[in-house]
């Protein structure tokens, strides 16, 4: 098998990932298939470290991450997947904001609630764009959760637990060292 680099590079270059799916042909889905497949989200958003879901995911190397940092292509992909996974969630990038889009209600009902996997994906993401070079993507999104969290927790919803916001200030505040 492939080193996990030359594999990520090859996919953020356009080429396939090891089920033969392009970046962009995943970024395409609508959000059916994105909820219901599990094996995408580590290919779009990959880290240094080995996934408990998918640990035949590649893992990111300090030769990928400069590659992935310093690549417009890559980094353009990147973003599309940020903004994609946006819409997912029913967020919407205004200016220098993530905010609820007009979808958020609809959208939502598939992810804000307690234990859904998705909030592993929005860790994924966050901890991913910070590494990969897209620290103020992050920011916003984070902002956009604390946010969230902030709300449902004032009107007595319990649909983001503490730890999961944990998790996310996690992601976005630790150091990036391995």
């Amino acid at each position: 098998m492939e080193r996990d680099g030359v594999r990520l590079t090859r996919f953020f270059g356009g080429g396939e990932d090891d089920d033969g799916r392009t970046f962009d042909e995943i970024v395409g889905w609508d959000d059916a298939r994105l909820e219901m497949v599990h094996d995408y989200i580590q290919w779009i958003f990959p880290l240094p470290e080995r996934s408990g879901a998918n640990p035949w995911a590649p893992v990111l190397d300090a030769a990928t991450i400069a590659a992935i940092r310093g690549g417009a292509k890559a980094q353009a992909r990147l973003r599309a997947a940020f903004l994609r996974m946006l819409a997912f969630y029913g967020f919407v990038l205004e200016s220098d904001a993530v905010l609820k889009g007009p979808r958020f209600t609809a959208a939502s009902r598939n992810w804000l609630y307690a234990g859904n996997h998705n909030h592993l994906r929005l860790t994924r993401m966050l901890r991913s764009l910070r590494v990969l070079g897209m620290e103020h993507e992050a920011e916003m999104l984070w902002d956009a959760l604390r946010q969230l969290y902030e709300r449902e927790s004032a009107a007595g919803r319990r649909t983001i637990t503490a730890e999961t916001v944990a998790f996310w200030r996690q992601a976005v505040t630790a150091p990036l060292g391995r």
